[in-house]
């Protein structure tokens, strides 16, 4: 099981935080498609990137505002 959500992050060719891996199969099936709606948008994976690159380790997606607008518009 862990080696299959390793292969679907993988998928994405974006970096994944590692607390991600920690999380509840659910809470990473919604942050898979969250990220990979995400990669179909130039401006937002930008965002995400410098997000994740300044932040480092406690970037959080759960907190950022791009995941909050899309679990928003999810409803």
């Amino acid at each position: 099981m862990i080696l299959q959500i390793i292969k679907m992050f993988d998928n994405l060719d974006i970096p994944i935080p590692n607390v991600v891996y920690s999380y509840d199969h659910a809470k990473q099936k919604e942050i898979y498609h969250y990220l990979l709606e995400l990669t179909n948008n130039e401006q937002l994976k930008k965002a995400y990137m410098i997000a994740y690159d300044h932040l480092g380790t406690s970037f959080n997606i759960f907190k950022s505002n791009g995941y909050k607008d899309w679990k928003s518009k999810q409803c």
